[in-house]
């Protein structure tokens, strides 16, 4: 089985449970600016952000503008008056005090950071995922954070992916994995970079015909331990020495 020295983590959605965070903080800013709060609305900011961030993937917007232009759009849907500065604002900040864990996340890194370099690779907006990692007790284990916002670019484009190996001063790219929860972003980038991917399907989806094809798949992070150790080595894990690269 294959041994992974180097591993690449997305955030939401594979480390932390972004639709929960973003439920509450949405509802938190709707009620805080006395915008209309029901299931409709939600839907309506939903629909605005999906799109905006499909359109970042593509390279059709900056995500400094995509962040005030969900609000913009999202008061004009509302047919009310507003500051989308001052609402986006707000969000980002009750964004970032949030960060519920996926079951095991922690427990896993704690044995992967004693046999493997650990880093983030992330599109998401560097203030909210460096309170959320902080929040969540998770950042510890992490060598490196790379957000989009910092790097220059975004994932699946191949130089966030670059950048992040070359700070870290990984060579070899078939020790690296990265492991994420977006098919375009995560599986489809990393591919793109030369490097094995593993799939977060924490939801039990079907893989879409057409679909970038992950190296592995899996449904929670016991599976990711057995991928990355061999089980004798699991069990040896706290005596292993950190290792870059063969």
């Amino acid at each position: 089985m294959a041994f992974y020295y180097c591993l690449l983590f997305d955030v939401d959605g594979t480390l932390l449970d972004f639709n929960a965070a973003e439920d509450g903080a949405l509802r938190d800013t709707l009620a805080r600016f006395s915008l209309p709060n029901t299931e409709d609305a939600v839907s309506q900011y939903h629909d605005i952000n999906n799109a905006l961030w499909a359109a970042l993937e593509q390279g059709k917007v900056r995500q400094d503008k995509l962040v005030i232009q969900r609000f913009e759009k999202l008061l004009a849907a509302f047919g009310v008056q507003g500051n989308p500065v001052e609402i986006n604002d707000y969000y980002l900040t009750q964004l970032s005090q949030r960060a519920d864990t996926f079951p095991g996340a922690e427990e896993a890194l704690e044995e992967l950071a004693e046999v493997a370099t650990l880093a983030v690779v992330s599109n998401g907006v560097e203030k909210v995922q460096a309170g959320r990692l902080e929040k969540s007790g998770l950042g510890r284990f992490f060598d490196g954070v790379f957000v989009s916002g910092r790097v220059g670019a975004t994932k699946p484009a191949r130089k966030i992916f670059d950048t992040a190996l070359n700070t870290l001063g990984i060579e070899n790219r078939k020790k690296v994995l990265m492991i994420g929860d977006s098919l375009k972003a995560d599986i489809a980038g990393g591919t793109g970079a030369g490097i094995d991917t593993c799939w977060c399907n924490f939801r039990g989806a079907v893989l879409p015909e057409g679909a970038p094809q992950p190296t592995y798949t899996i449904q929670g992070y016991e599976e990711l331990l057995r991928i990355v150790m061999e089980e004798e080595e699991l069990a040896n894990a706290g005596s292993k020495e950190k290792r870059h690269q063969l």
